[in-house]
């Protein structure tokens, strides 16, 4: 089917994957509108938002494509950030990153598109949409994207065959050199722009700093297993398991060890540390909830492959059990992290990102 002339809203954060995504739909015919997405902002904080809007602006003005800004403040204050201070008041490690995709990127943004008329919408991520007949069925499968260097299928678990099937990603199939040399080649404005670190639409940030605007910090004890008390810590809320930071030894000698976090006690306000760090080993089971199936859902006794977070090193498992918004895995090869209440757990076959839950 041609795609000549069809109308593709694509999301220009600023940055550069963005922005030679625009460049190579525009050259292969697409009729393509960039558009800014402003979210919610922190009034104590110094954000680069106009910054990165006039970058899409440039961008847009390069390409002589029209250009539109979308306030979508509201979906991120609340599917984002109040999601992220709910989850650590809890207890929990979030993933904000996911919540952005499936509450803006491909919540606000997508359905706002649909409503304009868009055939698709476009990002500059590096993962793939690979179009499959399935039983006489259109599938839409997510897919890794080529440079696993960069491959962001991990944020994008909660993506429905609603999305993937009007979604493009057209740098998905480019390594991260070469999106450079396009962008230069294509004599884009922000062909050398460095690129954003951090929570998703805000940047770098020190999580502590940002969550004690919302959550009030309270000193509280470093245990070891024993019980024995070994040190202080400004708040169990803001702490991970298998963090080795954040927290102070006053009880120590120059020859132990490093500490990691073991356990945490939100009620108590405690933590517990240890000489070893915690990981997800052969043979534990891991129960995820929430989850959602991109194409398909996996089969009891399917061995796949996992990660819980992102950039971390494939892992194999095996299907327990399935249920409707449950899965149980068992893992079967140790992992050097752990998996951490609140995480996305995203499974894999192969380079399909099949979808995932959180880790309950």
């Amino acid at each position: 089917m041609s795609h000549i002339g069809k109308k593709v809203f694509v999301g220009l954060s600023g940055g550069v994957d963005s922005a030679v995504s625009a460049a190579l739909l525009q050259r292969a015919g697409y009729d393509i509108t960039g558009v800014f997405i402003k979210t919610w902002q922190p009034d104590w904080m110094e954000c680069s938002w106009r910054e990165d809007r006039l970058d899409a602006m440039r961008v847009a003005a390069h390409l002589d494509i029209p250009f539109v800004t979308l306030d979508l403040i509201d979906e991120y204050k609340k599917g984002v950030v109040d999601y992220m201070v709910a989850e650590y008041k809890a207890g929990r490690t979030p993933n904000p990153d996911v919540m952005c995709n499936r509450e803006v990127k491909f919540g606000g943004f997508f359905m706002w598109a649909m409503g304009q008329g868009a055939d698709f919408v476009a990002t500059g991520h590096y993962a793939q949409v690979v179009e499959k007949e399935i039983h006489g069925k259109k599938v839409f499968e997510l897919h890794a994207g080529d440079d696993l260097n960069k491959d962001q299928s991990y944020f994008l678990w909660t993506l429905t065959q609603k999305e993937l099937s009007k979604t493009l990603f057209p740098v998905g199939t480019i390594e991260k050199p070469e999106v450079r040399r396009l962008a230069k080649k294509f004599r884009l404005p922000n062909a050398i722009k460095k690129d954003s670190q951090g929570l998703c639409f805000i940047g770098k940030i020190d999580f502590e700093d940002f969550l004690a605007h919302f959550i009030e910090k309270k000193p509280g004890k470093v245990l070891l297993a024993s019980g024995e008390e070994v040190g202080i810590h400004e708040g169990a809320i803001f702490l991970t398991l298998g963090e080795r930071h954040g927290f102070t030894i006053t009880k120590r000698t120059p020859f132990d060890k490093p500490l990691y976090i073991v356990s945490k006690d939100v009620n108590k306000n405690t933590i517990t540390v240890s000489e070893v760090k915690p990981e997800t080993k052969n043979g534990d089971t891991v129960i995820l909830e929430k989850t959602n199936w991109t194409a398909g859902t996996p089969q009891k006794g399917e061995s796949l492959s996992v990660r819980t977070r992102y950039r971390q090193t494939l892992f194999t498992c095996v299907v327990q059990s399935v249920e409707q918004h449950n899965v149980v895995i068992r893992v079967t090869e140790n992992s050097s992290d752990i998996a951490t209440p609140g995480q996305s757990a995203v499974l894999y076959r192969g380079t399909l990102c099949l979808g995932g839950g959180v880790v309950l």
